[in-house]
C-alpha cells in the first residue's frame, strides 16, 4: 500500500469526487451534489478523505465529527481497486483523525441492502447496531421543492 496516498479533499476535488461517486457508491443521497460537498468542506476541510494511486482517485470516506459523535459517510472503493486494503487505508485514517479531535465511537452509514458493504465493515470491527434506527427528514431548500 506504499503508492497509496490519503489526502484530505479540496474543493476543486468536489466534481471528480461526483462523478466517483456515481461509479464506486451504492446508492445516492440528498447531499449528492457540488453544493452539499462544497458545504461539507467549507464547514470541515479535514472531513473528506480521499485515497489516491498514481494520482487517480481510488477511494472516499466522510469522517465527519460534530464535537459529540464521529460518524463515517460514503465509504467508497472503484470497484477495480477494491480488495487491496483501500477501504482499511482510508477507515485508519478517519479513526485517526476521530482520536485525534476527542472521539469515543464512531458510526457508520451503510446500507441495508449493500451486503458486500456490511462485510467489510465487520472485517473492520464494526458491528450492527440493532436497536437504533435512522430517521430522516429531507429539508427543503430555499425556494425550491424536495429533491
Amino acid at each position: 500500500m506504499s503508492d497509496l496516498h490519503i489526502r484530505c479533499a479540496t474543493l476543486p476535488d468536489i466534481d471528480a469526487v461526483l462523478q466517483f461517486w456515481r461509479t464506486a457508491a451504492e446508492g445516492t443521497s440528498i447531499s449528492d451534489d457540488y453544493d452539499g460537498v462544497a458545504r461539507l468542506l467549507t464547514r470541515d476541510p479535514e472531513a473528506l478523505l480521499l485515497a489516491e494511486r498514481d494520482g487517480l482517485l481510488t477511494g472516499t470516506v466522510i469522517a465527519g465529527f460534530d464535537g459529540w459523535r464521529c460518524s463515517a459517510y460514503r465509504l467508497a472503493v472503484h470497484p477495480d481497486c477494491r480488495r487491496q486494503g483501500i477501504a482499511t487505508a482510508l477507515m485508519d485514517a478517519a479513526e485517526q483523525r476521530f482520536t485525534a479531535l476527542g472521539g469515543r465511537r464512531v458510526d457508520a452509514m451503510v446500507l441495508e441492502a449493500n451486503e458486500r458493504a456490511h462485510h467489510t465493515w465487520a472485517a473492520a470491527g464494526y458491528r450492527r447496531e440493532d436497536r437504533w434506527r435512522r430517521w430522516v427528514k429531507p429539508l427543503l431548500a430555499q425556494g425550491r421543492g424536495p429533491s
